[in-house]
């Protein structure tokens, strides 16, 4: 079937394709089409159970108007979805790794402190919506006053951090008095450091992204920290586990969808977008994502139907 791109969604893993380092997916050679999450119209269809108008979400489209699909990794959409470019976000892959993230690995209690990097991105907002809705204590941390602001008086969260401040390890333990009972990584570098002197006794860390390190060209400096990181997760018995969605929990996403679809309709779980018009923008679009200028969930309106 033929597919006509209309929303496409930027995510920092792009960065990881773009390198042939070894990884969990084959990187994109020089030349080729970039991949990405798409929201698309069915154009023409010679496909059983797709017909021309139907919506749909497509993994394989990439960075491009238009793209020949057989099927595979592609999935019907309500044909009238109110806001489409939702199923790249909060419905979409992003919402879906901060949830099974969160709950999976996080497994968070009533009572306990969660603390999440990158809180105001796609993955972080969710992950800190649901650990509210389960009777948590939500930290954020962020780039600037402005997403710590919307954090804590549009999202809910009980606190959120300016991790560009020189005094970020001082005002975690502030407002961690209790410690850390999960950490959901998707930063790293300074953040994690600040971080782990405290994580409590049996603390849970889903590692789902690490991009303050990924356009490093060298070991980071100062000392190796890998030691005490160890006898961290030894003393402290933290289960730290990273994760790809997909690969590790991809026949769940119905089920994602039938909790999350209800959250978000009825205001439990908010939503913002950053949104970008044309594929030409695209590329400057992306590098301002690894720099954390976007502020939402970052997409790219490529067509209106």
């Amino acid at each position: 079937m033929l597919l006509r791109a209309l929303w496409m969604s930027l995510d920092p893993y792009m960065r990881g394709r773009m390198s042939d380092a070894k990884s969990y997916a084959d990187p994109v050679p020089v030349g080729g089409v970039m991949t990405c999450a798409s929201v698309c119209r069915v154009q023409e269809s010679n496909l059983d159970g797709y017909a021309k108008g139907d919506l749909v979400m497509s993994f394989t489209a990439g960075w491009q108007d238009y793209s020949v699909s057989d099927g595979a990794m592609v999935f019907k959409l309500d044909p009238n979805m109110q806001n489409p470019s939702q199923a790249l976000g909060v419905l979409g892959m992003p919402g879906f790794t901060g949830y099974m993230g969160l709950m999976d690995i996080g497994r968070p209690k009533k009572g306990e402190t969660v603390v999440v990097a990158a809180a105001t991105g796609p993955v972080g907002t969710v992950v800190g919506q649901v650990a509210k809705l389960q009777g948590c204590r939500v930290v954020g941390i962020a780039g600037g006053a402005e997403k710590c602001a919307y954090a804590v008086d549009e999202l809910g969260f009980d606190a959120c951090l300016d991790h560009k401040q020189n005094n970020l390890n001082d005002e975690l333990a502030k407002a961690c008095p209790d410690g850390i009972d999960v950490y959901f990584e998707n930063v790293g570098g300074k953040v994690f450091d600040a971080v782990m002197p405290l994580l409590n006794a049996h603390a849970r860390v889903p590692v789902c992204g690490l991009i303050a390190q990924y356009n490093a060209t060298e070991a980071p400096s100062g000392p190796d920290r890998m030691p005490q990181l160890m006898r961290l997760l030894l003393s402290q018995r933290i289960r730290m586990q990273g994760f790809i969605i997909f690969d590790n929990y991809g026949p769940h996403f119905p089920e994602f969808l039938r909790v999350m679809t209800p959250w978000v309709a009825e205001g439990k779980v908010r939503v913002r977008e950053d949104q970008v018009e044309g594929l030409e923008n695209a590329p400057q679009a992306f590098m301002g994502l690894l720099e954390g200028k976007n502020f939402g969930k970052l997409v790219v309106k490529i067509a209106d139907k």
